[in-house]
């Protein structure tokens, strides 16, 4: 496969003919400054995810760039998902984003055209861009999940006083059992993963890896916390959050079901809000979930701002976007939960690179 792709056709204006290229590690500072001074870029796009995956999943990576006159016009991380179901070209595959992020229409365009190409070249079924916002792209579109954002008040009173009164009370009762939270780094992560891979089986999902944990956490060292609720000595409760400019990310959390009573996850999320504020960071993102599901309410009873997402697709075979869940997906997931934890601690991450993400 060659490293260029031709772009000509699709420049206009007084600029010289742009080039689509496949990026390698010398174009890394590159990528990344073009990342931190473009306002749409987020932290999916930044270039430590590409050995995140590589590293975690064994999938090729394909970081596209587009330049005039040495100069980034736009950028597109794509993935090269190798599944059950066959081979997806996605951005990005278990990220809330990705997507093009681009300086005008033409590099925009641009990036999407060579995209398509690859996708015919390694016989992709599908091109999937997690896009924040319709870009009024010929594709085919989803906007069933939700982002949910919340500005970050300065200190716990003023976060305490912009709660709804029924959300105050049950952060006020969640303080009453004894628990007590403690952030950290790599230190944390065996009590994250012992309450996260838990979760995931009780949901009837394969569990990701730990080392897919540990590639973000070297990969991003200064963004990355882990937040673990305590109930005496056991792990009750805990969140994987990732910070980018002004925004700290809940990417991952969990709470064990045999201590629901007690409202683990309002006095975790309670104490992720008042890490944000002392961090001072500006906003505080929930993460994605599906419009109208139990964890939508969750974040929305905190004031969040709901915010569609548009992911976006391109068939090769004109074929309709992929089903995320049929009857066939429901079985095996109940099946999943009955099996025991070792079991699935061991078979979820081998299996998880096999299902495309979601």
């Amino acid at each position: 496969m060659t490293d260029a792709i031709d772009a000509k056709t699709l420049a206009k204006g007084p600029r010289q003919s742009m080039e689509i290229r496949i990026c390698n590690d010398v174009d890394a500072p590159r990528w990344d400054q073009f990342v931190g001074r473009h306002a749409e870029a987020s932290s999916y796009h930044r270039w430590n995810w590409k050995s995140v995956f590589e590293n975690t999943f064994g999938w090729p990576a394909f970081y596209l760039l587009a330049e005039t006159d040495n100069e980034v016009r736009g950028i597109l991380p794509l993935l090269w998902q190798k599944s059950l179901f066959g081979s997806y070209l996605s951005s990005m595959p278990h990220l809330k984003g990705g997507g093009i992020v681009a300086e005008e229409r033409n590099a925009e365009l641009g990036l999407l055209s060579a995209a398509m190409e690859i996708s015919r070249r390694v016989n992709a079924g599908y091109l999937e861009l997690r896009h924040s916002t319709d870009r009024g792209l010929p594709l085919v579109s989803r906007s069933d999940k939700v982002s949910a954002v919340l500005a970050v008040a300065p200190d716990p009173e003023s976060l305490l006083r912009q709660l709804g009164k029924k959300t105050r009370n049950l952060v006020r009762k969640s303080s009453t059992f004894g628990m007590t939270a403690e952030f950290g780094g790599s230190e944390l992560l065996e009590n994250f993963y012992t309450v996260y891979s838990r979760n995931m089986r009780d949901l009837g999902s394969p569990v990701y890896s730990r080392q897919f944990f540990v590639e973000i956490l070297s990969a991003f060292p200064k963004d990355t916390y882990i937040c673990i609720v305590r109930l005496q000595a056991e792990t009750v409760a805990a969140a994987f959050l990732v910070g980018f400019r002004e925004t700290l990310e809940v990417a991952w959390a969990s709470s064990h079901r045999k201590y629901l009573a007690l409202k683990p996850n309002m006095f975790l999320y309670w104490k992720l809000l008042c890490f944000a504020a002392e961090r001072q960071y500006r906003w505080f993102d929930f993460g994605r979930s599906s419009a109208g599901s139990g964890t939508y309410d969750f974040k929305m009873q905190w004031g969040a701002q709901p915010a569609v997402l548009h992911w976006d697709y391109w068939f090769p075979d004109g074929k309709t976007p992929p089903i995320i869940r049929n009857s066939r997906m429901q079985f095996a997931s109940r099946l999943w939960q009955c099996l025991p934890l070792a079991f699935t601690n061991v078979v979820g991450p081998r299996l998880i690179k096999l299902i495309p993400g979601i």
